[in-house]
């Protein structure tokens, strides 16, 4: 099996759990998701197995979209509701002041991340120091907030805002726990998260999504080709091209390849991708044209 199933990530799952059932459904060992979300987080978890785990790293590179509910005046030592409460405050916001927070925080910030993260410092993942009761200095990193849009609120008895529902686009590596955090105190009254839907990962959405129990009933009536999505789609950004047929060896060593070598003749430019296929018609590779050399160079190869 080779290609990316859009799973639904339902709540209680780490992504490694996901890929850890989906081995056993699909009886596949290569198996690899392509970002992490949190336990008590759900929506779309694309997985790519087979040749498709090659992708893997490409695709987390794309932007994504989530729906997220911040509750006001409660900050936890997880910055969501899984951790110990560490503070509560007085909430005194308006639906104004939560539009001014939002558009505070949309563009590109340095972000900390939170403690209770799978980043590495030191050989040691932050979750396992939060673990040990420690908390270590983090430094930002730059991550970029597409779109932050307030989309409902509620409000407790005195009228001021007690909950916000948002809509948030945001870069690769940004963690929406720690955009609530940064919102909450530029408030003044400190935030967690409450819930959080991803409903996009770059070209996946939540619409098409499958959950584990569909994709083992599809296995069960033999229709798992229906839910497996083709390595072509992600890469149709990138011309293809056939190999001749004297060359096509060169193309299954995985070597370096010249344009004399390909069927068809395309315009690159430095770094450019291009996808080359064998004789047959299957998509072989993922190359990089380098001008200073004049030649494709092996960027992602297929192979069986």
């Amino acid at each position: 099996m080779d290609g990316i199933i859009n799973i639904y990530k339902e709540a209680g799952y780490t992504s490694h759990d996901v890929v850890a059932k989906l081995r056993g459904i699909l009886r596949e060992r290569k198996i690899g998701h392509t970002g992490t979300l949190d336990p008590q987080a759900t929506g779309v978890l694309p997985v790519c197995i087979g040749k498709a785990t090659k992708l893997c790293e490409l695709l987390l590179d794309k932007e994504k979209a989530y729906e997220a509910v911040m509750l006001l005046g409660v900050t936890t030592d997880t910055e969501d509701m899984t951790g110990t409460v560490t503070g509560e405050n007085e909430v005194r916001v308006s639906e104004e002041d939560i539009r001014s927070a939002a558009k505070k925080f949309t563009g590109k910030y340095g972000q900390v991340p939170p403690m209770y993260s799978a980043i590495k410092v030191d050989g040691k993942r932050l979750y396992e120091l939060a673990r040990d009761g420690k908390e270590i200095e983090r430094q930002p990193r730059e991550v970029e907030i597409f779109e932050n849009e307030p989309v409902s609120f509620r409000f407790d008895e005195n009228g001021f805002v007690k909950e916000v529902t948002l809509k948030i686009r945001c870069s690769k590596g940004t963690y929406i726990r720690s955009l609530l955090r940064d919102m909450g105190e530029f408030l003044g009254c400190g935030a967690c998260m409450k819930s959080l839907v991803r409903t996009k990962a770059g070209a996946f959405g939540i619409t098409d999504a499958v959950t584990l129990k569909e994709v083992e009933q599809a296995r069960d009536e033999g229709r798992l080709a229906d839910l497996l999505l083709p390595i072509d789609l992600f890469l149709v950004k990138y011309p293809a091209v056939e190999i001749l047929p004297e060359y096509e060896h060169y193309l299954y060593n995985g070597n370096r390849l010249d344009s004399f070598m390909l069927k068809e003749k395309v315009a690159l430019k430095d770094r450019d991708g291009i996808r080359v296929y064998d004789t047959k018609g299957t998509l072989i590779g993922l190359y990089l044209y380098l001008e200073e050399y004049g030649i494709l160079h092996p960027e992602k190869m297929f192979l069986p």
